[in-house]
Parts: C-alpha cells; sequence; structure tokens
C-alpha cells in the first residue's frame, strides 16, 4: 500500500480547478486544499503542507511565479510545484523552473498525464520531459545578459559528474545516460543525486538550467 498523495490546485477558473480535482480525486490524491490566487496558493501550502502544488502562472493579487517562490523560499521542501500555463514556451515559465518549480504542465493535459505528472514529481523526479525544458532555457537562458539566477559552482564536480550534467542537461534520460556512460542506471541515479546535492538543487530540471546559465552547454549547443 503505498503513502497517500496530497496536492493543493491554485488557479483563478474554479472550473479548472473542479475538474482538476475530479481528476486527481479518481485515481487517489487527495487534494487538500483549492487556492484562487498567489496568496491563497502560499496560505494553503503552509497550512496543508501537501506533495504537489499545480500551480497557474497567472493569477489576481500574486501570480504564480511570486507564490512559487515564496513556497520555495518558506521552507517547505518536500513539496513540489508543478506550473501550469496555456501557452507552450510561456517565458514566465522558465522563471518559474529557476524559482524552484520542478517542472511544468499545459492547461490541456490529458486527465492520464496530469495524474502521472503529480505521482512522478512526487516520486523525487523533476516533470522533466526534459526535452521540454531543455527548449524553455535555450529560449530564455542568457536572455539581455541577464544576472543567473541559478549560478552555481561547478568546481565541486568530479568530472564524471560533470559529463552526467552535460548530457543530462541535453534531456537525456536515466536509461539514456546509462547507455551513453556504460554505466548502470543504477550508478547515474547515484551521479544525478550526488549533483543535485553538491549544487544545492532540487531537482532535475533546476540542474538542466544550472548546466546553461554557468556555461557548462551551450543554447543549441551539443555536447
Amino acid at each position: 500500500m503505498t503513502e497517500r498523495l496530497r496536492a493543493v490546485i491554485a488557479d483563478d477558473q474554479a472550473l479548472v480547478r473542479t475538474g482538476f480535482r475530479m481528476i486527481l480525486a479518481a485515481d487517489g490524491i487527495e487534494v487538500a486544499a483549492e487556492a484562487a490566487n498567489g496568496d491563497e496558493a502560499v496560505a494553503a501550502v503552509r497550512r496543508t503542507r501537501p506533495d504537489v502544488v499545480l500551480m497557474d502562472i497567472r493569477m489576481p493579487q500574486m501570480d504564480g511565479l511570486e507564490a512559487t517562490r515564496r513556497i520555495v523560499a518558506g521552507g517547505a521542501e518536500e513539496t513540489r510545484v508543478l506550473i501550469l500555463t496555456t501557452y507552450d514556451l510561456d517565458h514566465y515559465v522558465y522563471a518559474a523552473l529557476t524559482a524552484g518549480a520542478s517542472g511544468f504542465l499545459l492547461k490541456d493535459v490529458t486527465p492520464e498525464h496530469l495524474v502521472a505528472a503529480v505521482r512522478l514529481v512526487r516520486s523525487g523526479d523533476a516533470l522533466l520531459a526534459p526535452t521540454i525544458t531543455r527548449r524553455l532555457v535555450e529560449r530564455f537562458a542568457r536572455r539581455d545578459n541577464v544576472k543567473p539566477t541559478l549560478h552555481r559552482d561547478l568546481s565541486r564536480l568530479t568530472p564524471r559528474e560533470l559529463d552526467v550534467l552535460r548530457l543530462l542537461a541535453t534531456g537525456l534520460s536515466n536509461a539514456e545516460l546509462a547507455d551513453q556512460l556504460t554505466l548502470s542506471v543504477a550508478t547515474v541515479k547515484t551521479h544525478v543525486a550526488r549533483i543535485l546535492s553538491k549544487l544545492g538543487l532540487r531537482d532535475r530540471v533546476q540542474a538542466v538550467v544550472v548546466a546553461y546559465e554557468t556555461g557548462l552547454i551551450s543554447p543549441g549547443g551539443t555536447v
């Protein structure tokens, strides 16, 4: 029997919240609270300590980006934020990823994909459809010489860990990383966990962002 998963749904449209609640509940996921704006979302997370927040990026009073920042900064380390957006490659999504979100979903996501995404993020993985995150980073990283938001000292990583980070940033899965480096999947998972720990990152999404923002890999470049 698996531990019950708890979620908060933050969206200013009541119909969206109701639809997502029904989809999650049908799969045994408890919706601990709903929020119609960022202020309510932050308060709901502090009150209920959910596993996952489905966070609309555009809401009144406080948007999803600021709410994500506050949730992450507030020490809710076990809570993962999935950003909801209507438009693919929304520039707000990149900002949310750097603020600590663990991935994003388009609002027209299928019920099956929604449930799978929530469970995947809860398991400690990022949502990472990694190639989608890579597209976001390639489009917005280093734009207008903006100061990096997740800059980390890569000198803390071993040469092998740098290799893993480079390949991870290209969108490879653990199995693909293992095949590329001639390692077991378990060993790759260990390397990824050490990279996240050494760099103080929440998940693989932030590792992708760091790889681009530190120049380890260049937008449009190859390993």
